[in-house]
C-alpha cells in the first residue's frame, strides 16, 4: 500500500490534512493522485494486456527481442517488472588473424599480478578505437603492477608489433 492509499483509507477518521502532515506528503499531491486514479487503473489494465503480448513476443523470439529493439519506455518498464530482458546481439569486429604456425607467447608473469617494487612487472593491453568511416586507431597500454597505474601508452593507425614495442619502451623511460 502506498502513502496516498493510506490517506484515502483513513481520511474519514483523521482528516486529509493531518494524515498528509504525518506522512510528509503535500495535500495537493494526494488530491492529484486521487484525481488521476481512473487513468492509472485504465493504464494498469492495458499494461496487463500488453505484458501478455510482450511475454509472447519475447518467448517466440527466443529471448532476443527486448527493450533494445522495441525501445518504448512503457515496454521497458513492463519488461523490467516481468523480469525479461532482450539479448544485445552485436557484431564483433575481428581485428587480428593470428598466425597458426607462430609459437605461443610464454606467460612470464605466471598469473601473479602483484609486484612489491615499482617498475619490476608490467602488463599490457591493446584495443581498437573506432574513428569513423570504418577505420580504427589502436591503443597499446602498459600498466605497472606495483602501483596499478598507467606507465605508458602508444597510439597508431596500425596494430603491428612496433606499436607494442613503442609503448613498452616508453614505460622504461
Amino acid at each position: 500500500m502506498n502513502r496516498f492509499q493510506f490517506v484515502a483509507d483513513h481520511q474519514r477518521r483523521f482528516g486529509v490534512k493531518q494524515l498528509c502532515q504525518v506522512l510528509g506528503i503535500a495535500r495537493s499531491s494526494f488530491y492529484y493522485w486521487r484525481k488521476t486514479a481512473p487513468a492509472r487503473a485504465a493504464r494498469q489494465g492495458a499494461d496487463t494486456k500488453l505484458a501478455a503480448r510482450i511475454r509472447r513476443v519475447h518467448r517466440d523470439s527466443d529471448g532476443t527481442y527486448g527493450v533494445p529493439r522495441i525501445t518504448a519506455e512503457r515496454v521497458a518498464r513492463l519488461m523490467r517488472s516481468l523480469g525479461l530482458a532482450g539479448l544485445r546481439l552485436r557484431r564483433r569486429h575481428r581485428t587480428t588473424i593470428p598466425d597458426q604456425s607462430a609459437a605461443k607467447a610464454p606467460d612470464l608473469i605466471g598469473r601473479d599480478f602483484t609486484a612489491t617494487l615499482p617498475n619490476t612487472k608490467y602488463v599490457g593491453d591493446i584495443t581498437y578505437l573506432p574513428v569513423g568511416g570504418g577505420k580504427f586507431c589502436y591503443l597499446a597500454t602498459v600498466i605497472d603492477l606495483c602501483s596499478r597505474r598507467l606507465a605508458s601508452s602508444a597510439l597508431a593507425d596500425h596494430m603491428r608489433t612496433e606499436l607494442v614495442v613503442d609503448a613498452r619502451a616508453a614505460a622504461e623511460r
